[in-house]
């Protein structure tokens, strides 16, 4: 199984997996339109920045089946390219503010709206072309999410089996947070690579952290791997240093929401530890990323902007307060690993280092 449905999509519908209610209840939401859109990648009940894209585009396609409905609701100005064109500037710009640190959705956006740009120069194109081209250009985004997902899985798994593997031993590997069909359209990035190296039969274990204080890796990485009995074990977050100081770690695989010109990377809170515990312990340490995950125009980890998030995610967990409720807390969303920590890069594309990585981007984005 390697697609656990978080995402159904059908042209006018739209539902989500509400990743919340994990791993205990399975149950999917409605969206309905670019607000409920938002709202559910603010309030998490969908994550993972490639995910989090899918969403922000597939509700735009969504909402906009129903032209009508937005004219009267003062959201198009009417039935023009124009108006078309002011409506995805101001959708995409809400999208955008609901997870400021992950840049998937932003880069999806550019291309949308690059794309009915494109297609608006044809002097006989109508409103309602566009529209129907806008769903077909987001359903294709899901179908090509799996095959970039394939594609980074197959990559890694080949490095790591190349390079980290002697005769028939197979590869112990830790994981942070949620990388899998749960955060992408399916099969996963960083988690992509685990399961090629699991159908390959190169994977002796996977560690993964629980991922306080929103307990991606308990509740959903865990949910994945244990229903396609890949073997895994669960730790807690300050139990890294211990793992690596007792235990043969072959190599650390994380995801990243952001992957700026120098390589820095944005990633779950707990990534950048992890990365200096593995350096102290000689551990390869990669990053697995679509290549819609990097940013060509920030320079370094200090100009990413880092979410903070509720207090309470960190004093409660279930709506029971597992702190005094009037202490006060610090809650980062994300984290930046400096490139000086990160062995490679894996991609759709092939394995990179930091310097190569930027330079394979702009081969193919700035022909």
């Amino acid at each position: 199984m390697t697609n656990m449905n978080s995402i159904i999509y059908t042209r006018d519908k739209l539902k989500i997996l509400d990743q919340r209610k994990l791993p205990l209840i399975e149950i999917y939401v409605d969206i309905n339109c670019v607000e409920d859109g938002f709202n559910a990648i603010k309030d998490m009940l969908v994550r993972g920045a490639p995910c989090i894209a899918m969403v922000g585009i597939l509700s735009i396609a969504v909402e906009l089946t129903d032209p009508e409905k937005l004219i009267n609701q003062g959201k198009l100005s009417g039935l023009t390219v124009d108006g078309l064109q002011r409506y995805l500037n101001k959708t995409c710009q809400l999208l955008c503010e609901a997870r400021p640190t992950a840049i998937n959705l932003r880069n999806e956006c550019e291309k949308l709206r690059q794309f009915v740009s494109d297609m608006s120069k044809n002097p006989n194109v109508t409103i309602e072309n566009l529209i129907g081209k806008i769903g077909d250009y987001s359903a294709d985004l899901l179908n090509e999410d799996i095959r970039v997902n394939r594609s980074i899985g197959k990559f890694g798994a080949d490095h790591f089996i190349a390079n980290l593997m002697t005769d028939d031993y197979k590869l112990k590997v830790l994981t942070h947070c949620n990388t899998g069909s749960l955060a992408t359209a399916g099969y996963g990035t960083a988690l992509g690579v685990i399961r090629a190296l699991h159908e390959a039969d190169k994977l002796e274990m996977v560690y993964f952290t629980e991922t306080r204080p929103y307990n991606q890796g308990a509740r959903l990485t865990a949910f994945e791997l244990v229903k396609e009995k890949i073997p895994c074990k669960l730790i807690c977050d300050n139990m890294v240093a211990a793992l690596m100081s007792t235990r043969k770690i072959d190599a650390v695989v994380v995801g990243a929401d952001r992957v700026v010109q120098n390589g820095d990377t944005a990633n779950k809170i707990g990534t950048y530890q992890i990365s200096v515990i593995s350096k102290h312990h000689k551990v390869p340490f990669f990053i697995a990323l679509p290549l819609s995950t990097f940013d060509p125009i920030t320079i370094n980890g200090k100009e990413i902007p880092v979410e903070e998030r509720s207090q309470d995610e960190v004093k409660m967990i279930n709506g029971q307060f597992i702190a005094p409720p009037e202490v006060s807390c610090w809650n980062p969303s994300f984290d930046i690993t400096p490139s000086e920590f990160i062995t490679g890069y894996i991609t759709e594309n092939g394995v990179f280092n930091a310097s190569e990585l930027a330079k394979h981007y702009k081969s193919i984005y700035t022909k």
